[in-house]
């Protein structure tokens, strides 16, 4: 203790040094990034200003503007990844004091696959979620200086571009701002009653609305045509819901499939059936006349038999989504989740056309192996960091300063989210839920920057009549 106090090092920049240092390693172990075939459709989008798959237009134009700057995913990934690091940063700030615990905390999580590997990763589900963060930390840095002599006006505009993205690059993505305007409103009433409430809570929520849907409007190609994606992305989740029920109960009538085209009907009652798993929906596409069944339907009988089911046979369509969801969220085989992804591959006129080679370095092989150690721990456990985010949510509602709340609501719209997969999932894919997994951690080492601890023994200790 001695020697920190000569040579003026303090908690607060050892946690810097280790943020900072986390972030250098990230980008040296990933740069320029792994690609799955995701993330080289949208980069080929972002790059050509074409549309060609249901992915969010937003964030092909994201990566197809740092790819103009620098062709590649390389400065994109540095954007990427400094908004968490930013965002962890920036905590330190709204806390009086910043224990050595966090900085114990941090060099712990950045040797993890969420902050190490996952950061290196093209997709859009860790691109939200770092934009989630990024939008959080900005609301907190706001409501901590609310009663300042200036009204934090950077901070609310931060916000408010990070949610407003965010909206767009997830289809459920929504819920980060939602939350985040009921954290400003709660705020808003200490300040100012239910009035000010009121005004600030509809205004945090309408202006990142409206900045996302012109957002989304901006990032369409010249050339792509009629939107379409939304459509043709509630098809694929209608086709699963419609085998999946039918597969749950063999009994379910198909009747407006039936009465449009029987041979169809029979195809997805009984070949559709046999192909389904609740693991993923890509199972279906191995046989290519149910595809074309499927597809060769028209929207609105699609549509209208997934809405019969749902209103008359809801018993299948729960069963069918609770067995989805269970696999999204617990992951009870791992490995059939695609829990880690190195290196790139893809098809070869799409990695010729960007001129990227498909490979695995032995650099990448390196992390695979590295994450591997982590697999069956509960850092590979989305369960974990639910439990750690809704301990760690009641903390913080429990303290109830300005910043905690908004911290809070962070945690409670990443358990929003994980919720959501029970209702949208096709896949049990580990990334669905990355943002679970990130917010926990940023939630956990702001609760470290200041342990409550003292505070909570105080008040145990306290007679009861003396508690606040």
């Amino acid at each position: 203790m001695k020697i920190d106090l000569r040579l003026g090092f303090s908690a607060s920049k050892a946690l810097g040094i280790v943020l900072l240092t986390g972030y250098v390693i990230m980008l040296a172990a990933n740069a320029p990034g792994h690609l799955s075939y995701d993330s080289l459709i949208q980069l080929h989008e972002g790059r050509n200003q074409v549309r060609e798959s249901i992915g969010p237009a937003l964030y092909a134009w994201v990566l197809g503007a740092f790819d103009r700057v620098i062709p590649g995913t390389g400065l994109y990934l540095a954007f990427s990844g400094f908004l968490v690091t930013g965002s962890l940063l920036s905590l330190r700030s709204l806390r009086r004091r910043v224990s050595w615990v966090s900085v114990i905390l941090a060099a712990m999580m950045v040797l993890t696959p969420t902050l190490l590997i996952y950061q290196g990763v093209v997709w859009k589900d860790v691109f939200f979620a770092n934009l989630a963060l990024a939008g959080f930390a900005c609301l907190a840095q706001a409501v901590s200086a609310w009663d300042g002599p200036r009204r934090p006006w950077w901070a609310l505009a931060g916000a408010l571009l990070a949610f407003a993205a965010a909206a767009q690059v997830r289809q459920n993505g929504l819920i980060a701002p939602v939350f985040g305007a009921l954290a400003l409103a709660w705020v808003a009433y200490g300040r100012g009653g239910w009035r000010s409430s009121l005004g600030w809570g509809a205004g945090g929520l309408m202006a990142p609305l409206v900045l996302s849907a012109l957002m989304g409007v901006l990032a369409q190609p010249p050339q792509a045509g009629p939107e379409m994606a939304g459509v043709r992305g509630l098809r694929i989740l209608a086709h699963y819901d419609i085998v999946g029920a039918n597969a749950i109960k063999p009994t379910l009538p198909l009747d407006v499939i039936r009465e449009h085209d029987p041979v169809a009907e029979q195809l997805v009652r009984h070949r559709g059936s046999a192909l389904y798993t609740p693991v993923r929906m890509d199972y279906l596409g191995q046989d290519d006349e149910v595809g074309l069944a499927l597809w060769g339907l028209p929207n609105e009988v699609v549509f209208a038999q997934w809405r019969t089911i749902l209103i008359q046979h809801p018993d299948a369509y729960l069963q069918h989504r609770w067995d989805v969801f269970r696999w999204v969220f617990t992951t009870p085989k791992i490995d059939s989740c695609l829990p880690v992804y190195v290196g790139v591959s893809g098809p070869e006129v799409l990695t010729t056309a960007l001129g990227v080679a498909p490979l695995m370095e032995p650099s990448d092989q390196s992390l695979f192996n590295y994450s591997t150690w982590y697999l069956d721990t509960p850092l590979f456990s989305h369960v974990f960091f639910a439990l750690v985010a809704l301990a760690s949510a009641g903390v913080l509602l429990w303290r109830r300063e300005a910043a905690d709340m908004v911290i809070a609501a962070m945690l409670l719209s990443a358990l929003a989210f994980a919720a959501s997969f029970a209702v949208i999932s096709i896949a049990c894919d580990y990334r669905y839920l990355y943002y679970l997994d990130l917010a926990a951690m940023a939630g956990l080492l702001y609760l470290a920057l200041d342990p409550p601890y003292g505070r909570l023994r105080r008040r145990l200790r306290s007679p009861p009549g003396d508690r606040p």
